[in-house]
C-alpha cells in the first residue's frame, strides 16, 4: 500500500502515534530527527558548547556524534562531560560513529569501550562509518568483512547497543558478475545483529535508489543521513530540499526501510553553517514531516 509524506510519522516504527506536534505548534524537532555533527566538524572542535547550542537553536533536540576514538574521546571530553553538555542543550544522541576499523584484526576491548561510552550517552546504535580500501578489493572480501560485522555485532549487542553499517559510493562498485559491496554486506550480514545507517546521497550517488534497497531488504535501514545532492555539481551537498534528491518518496516509505532515527548531514557550504542547517531543519518540519 502507497504511502505519502502526511503519514510517515504515523507509520514509520520509530516514531508512537500522537508524540510529533505539528510543525506551528513544535519549534523543535521530535528526538527521531538530528543532526550528524561532522556536518559541523570545523566548528564544533573549536567551541563544542556553542556551536551544541546554535544546533539546539536551528530546532534540533537529537545529534550524532562521528570519529570518536580511545585517543581524542569526544573533541577531548570524555562521555560524561560531553553528555553534560549536551544535557545543557536539552540534546540527546542515539546513535554515534565510532572509529571502528571493522577490516583489521578486531580487538572486541576496543569494541567493549564504544558500547560502553554509547551506553554512558544513551545511544541505542554504534555505527561502523567506513572501510578502509585494502579490505574490500574482492568479493570475497566484502564476505569476510561480513563475517567480522557479526562477529562484532554480537559483542555490541551482548554489551546492550546494536551495531550499524554507514555506507559510502565505494560498496556500489561491481566486485563481478554484477556483486556489489552493498549487496554483499547485506545478503551475509545478520539482518538481528547489524543495522544499516544509509547515506542517502552516497546512495544517489552510487547509482542506487534508496526505495529499491528497501524492498530488496525491508526493516534493515534503521538510521538515515539526509544529505541532498547540489543540482548544478553532483559532487557536492547542498540544503536539504535544495537539490536533486526525492526524499518525498524516500520518507513515504520509511515504514518499510525500518527507520528508528534520520540526521540532517552536510560536508560542505554555500552559505553560512548556522543558517544552512536551519533551512534543512525548516524543509524537514514543513515538507517531509506533515
Amino acid at each position: 500500500m502507497k504511502t505519502n509524506r502526511r503519514t510517515f510519522i504515523q507509520q514509520a516504527s520509530l516514531l508512537s502515534a500522537g508524540l510529533m506536534m505539528k510543525p506551528s505548534l513544535a519549534p523543535r524537532f521530535h528526538k527521531n530527527v538530528g543532526l550528524q555533527l561532522y556536518t559541523v566538524r570545523e566548528q564544533i572542535a573549536k567551541d563544542v558548547p556553542g556551536v551544541l547550542a546554535k544546533v539546539a537553536a536551528a530546532g534540533y533536540t537529537n545529534v550524532e556524534p562521528n570519529g570518536y576514538t580511545r585517543k581524542d574521546k569526544f573533541w577531548g571530553m570524555d562521555a560524561k562531560a560531553f553528555k553534560a553538555i549536551l544535557d545543557a542543550n536539552n540534546l540527546i544522541t542515539t546513535s554515534g560513529l565510532y572509529g571502528i576499523d571493522i577490516g583489521g584484526e578486531k580487538d572486541l576491548d576496543d569494541l567493549k569501550h564504544f558500547a560502553d561510552v554509547a551506553n554512558i550517552l544513551g545511544e541505542k546504535y554504534v555505527v561502523i562509518p567506513w572501510i578502509f580500501e585494502e579490505y574490500r578489493k574482492t568479493a570475497d572480501d566484502y564476505k569476510v568483512l561480513a563475517d567480522k560485522m557479526n562477529k562484532a555485532g554480537e559483542a555490541t549487542k551482548a554489551a546492550g547497543v546494536h551495531l550499524a553499517y554507514h555506507n559510502h559510493n565505494f560498496e556500489f562498485t561491481d566486485m563481478g558478475g554484477g556483486q556489489l559491496g552493498y549487496d554483499l554486506i547485506l545478503a551475509n550480514t545478520d539482518p538481528k545483529l547489524i543495522m544499516m545507517e544509509m547515506d542517502i546521497y552516497w546512495i544517489v550517488r552510487g547509482g542506487a535508489d534508496p526505495v529499491t534497497l528497501f524492498n530488496k531488504y525491508p526493516g534493515r535501514f534503521k538510521l538515515f543521513h539526509v544529505k541532498d545532492m547540489d543540482k548544478a555539481n553532483h559532487m557536492i551537498n547542498t540544503e536539504v530540499g535544495s537539490g536533486t534528491i526525492d526524499f518525498k518518496k524516500i520518507f513515504a516509505n520509511a515504514k518499510l526501510a525500518g527507520l528508528d532515527y534520520a540526521f540532517v548531514e552536510q560536508e560542505n557550504f554555500g552559505m553560512d553553517w548556522d543558517a544552512s542547517i536551519t533551512q534543512s531543519a525548516n524543509y524537514l518540519k514543513h515538507e517531509l514531516l506533515r
